[in-house]
């Protein structure tokens, strides 16, 4: 599976700063030192409906960790998943009466284009779950054979007491794990099993269904946690940096998917970071899919709003806060875009050397975008009132701002 295009990213005078980001795993603020080498995964979508706006706000979190990295001259290697094949993807196809592979490749096109429209930058390596099932399954066997996992009327789920680690990632107790579990795709009340909190593996084909030959394991399809362990371990291996996604995902998907890949390699951690963007709501509530409460970055792009209003509007809220989207949000962002962008357009302006280190240094403490673009705020503001003599400063800004927060001026 293909990504999108990368915009180019500016390189800019001086040096970055190494990030401090908040773990979820421990709590606090850690920083993180990745050597020459940055690596990044990061949960991708389920093709079953297009981008909204909380989804472009979880990946325009990690894309601004991929721009911080790269200001301290580091690589990035940087992977995305797609469940292009699981529960809520079948549903709606045979809700609509459609071809589910159809499905995804339409949807999956159109979240190509929105993150192209934000200027978020690719993964290098994009994997649909579909075609990592050829390395899942040996993965499968392997737990199995190791009696970290069992069968279950054909199905195989993990034993979570399998992995000593488990429950580090959310911290969570028992009581409320259950509960998450039963409501984000689990089934703690199937009886047979051996915790009521072991996911499943793999998934035996069920009629109507797609299915592939697993092997040993029969035909089937695999489960949700383990796809994105089998990616993740093949293109970045144990102990990679960051580990992301939206703060929903942090249990069951990364609890689960952590004890999948320490079970199987007997190592510890499986990333050294948790890294969880907050929810973004409507009308009082959560966005999501399920609810249908969505506004769809195609849909503003289509009514003609600027792509960097979008991504302003994101930056302006803290990426681990949960906050409302509402048309306010937007006009505010609308009226600083134009602003910044009349602020550049004159051939001088205030000195911006100092506003690039400001920049730096906000989005390296836990990418606190908020605090960054209240300083390029500060600079037009100048520029507006009186203006300035450095013939280079405009420029300066005007890259900084694209390569630090993904906004073309």
């Amino acid at each position: 599976m293909h990504a999108w295009p990368a915009s180019e990213v500016p390189a800019l005078s001086g040096q970055g700063r190494d990030l401090r980001i908040h773990d979820t795993a421990t709590e606090g603020l850690v920083t993180l030192d990745p050597g020459p080498v940055a690596r990044i995964y990061v949960c991708g979508i389920t093709p079953y409906d297009a981008t909204h706006i909380g989804h472009a706000a979880t990946y325009n979190a990690f894309d601004l960790v991929q721009r911080v990295w790269l200001d301290t001259k580091r690589q990035v290697h940087y992977v995305q998943n797609v469940t292009d094949v699981d529960d809520p993807l079948l549903e709606r196809a045979a809700r609509d009466d459609i071809d589910w592979a159809g499905l995804a490749e339409k949807e999956t096109a159109l979240f190509r284009e929105d993150m192209t429209a934000l200027r978020m930058l690719p993964p290098r390596h994009y994997i649909g779950a579909v075609e990592a099932i050829p390395g899942i399954i040996p993965l499968v066997e392997r737990l199995r054979d190791a009696g970290a996992a069992y069968e279950l009327e054909g199905d195989v789920y993990f034993s979570v007491e399998a992995d000593p680690h488990f429950g580090k990632v959310s911290r969570l107790d028992a009581a409320a794990m259950r509960l998450l579990s039963a409501e984000r795709g689990g089934d703690p009340e199937r009886p047979g099993k051996k915790n009521p909190l072991d996911p499943m593996l793999w998934m035996a084909a069920r009629e109507g269904e797609p299915s592939w030959d697993g092997g040993s394991l029969g035909r089937g399809r695999p489960g949700w946690h383990i796809e994105c362990v089998a990616i993740a371990l093949d293109h970045l291996g144990m102990g990679f940096d960051v580990q992301g996604g939206g703060s929903d995902l942090a249990f069951p998907h990364h609890e689960m998917g952590a004890s999948h890949a320490q079970a199987l390699t007997g190592e510890f951690p499986f990333a050294k970071a948790y890294v969880h963007a907050g929810m973004v709501a409507l009308d009082g509530e959560k966005m999501s899919k399920s609810k249908g409460n969505l506004v769809f970055v195609s849909t503003l792009r289509r009514d003609g709003v600027d792509p960097a209003a979008i991504r302003l509007a994101l930056l302006a809220h803290h990426y681990r806060a949960d906050w409302e989207w509402t048309d306010q949000v937007l006009e505010e962002a609308l009226a600083r875009l134009g602003r910044w962008r009349a602020a550049v357009s004159r051939p001088d302006g205030p000195p911006a050397d100092a506003l690039v280190e400001e920049i730096r240094e906000a989005l390296a403490e836990d990418l606190d975008a908020p605090t960054a673009l209240r300083a390029v705020d500060r600079w037009a503001a100048r520029q507006q009132e009186q203006g300035g003599t450095d013939e280079g400063a405009p420029g300066v800004v005007s890259r900084a701002v694209d390569a630090l927060l993904g906004v073309a001026l």
